[in-house]
């Protein structure tokens, strides 16, 4: 890294109608589609919420490749938690079902997969609260304001169709990622 890349403040953009709010070592953002938090650092940088600039400042030697880190990590967090709460993030599954047909069903919160490799009694996966799954043919559409919770939701249901003691290689049935957790585009 050159000393010219070497800051010790960013400023970020942010949509209007997002209000961010720091207090007791936690950020909370608010914005048209929900609320978010999110345990930040405040020992270590410094939050200034102004117009529709915000402002995040360190408070540690900035010289430092850990405080560059620190600083860059909180950037995008702070977009990506702007970005949520206005238009919201979208992951998208493959259904695969190579020797029984799957039948895979949203409802209160939880995914239903039934007739996996055959087996008598449905799996599920657990959604987390905000985030909601849309089942389209082969496709799971997850979407929600909250990156990590629409992340979280996709790896439950990864893991609700994990399969022991078959071979990988011939037994390659289940519910993959097909694009991960990302902005929507506006529409």
């Amino acid at each position: 890294m050159s000393t010219e890349d070497v800051r010790d403040s960013v400023e970020v953009a942010i949509p209007t109608g997002v209000k961010f709010v720091v207090g007791r070592g936690e950020l909370r953002v608010e914005g048209p589609l929900g609320k978010v938090k999110r345990p930040f650092p405040t020992e270590a940088l410094e939050f200034h919420s102004g117009g529709p600039k915000v402002s995040l400042k360190l408070k540690i030697a900035w010289n430092r490749r850990e405080a560059q880190a620190l600083l860059h990590t909180w950037e995008s967090h702070v977009r990506n938690l702007a970005g949520g709460v206005t238009s919201g993030f979208v992951a998208k599954m493959k259904v695969v079902a190579a020797h029984f047909p799957m039948k895979v069903a949203a409802k209160d919160g939880t995914l239903l997969i039934e007739n996996f490799l055959g087996e008598k009694y449905p799996r599920s996966a657990s959604l987390l609260p905000g985030v909601t799954a849309a089942v389209d043919g082969d496709f799971v559409t997850l979407s929600g304001f909250d990156v990590e919770l629409v992340g979280q939701s996709c790896a439950n249901i990864e893991r609700a169709t994990r399969i022991r003691d078959y071979d990988p290689r011939v037994f390659q049935d289940g519910i993959y990622i097909v694009e991960r957790a990302h902005l929507k585009e506006a529409s």
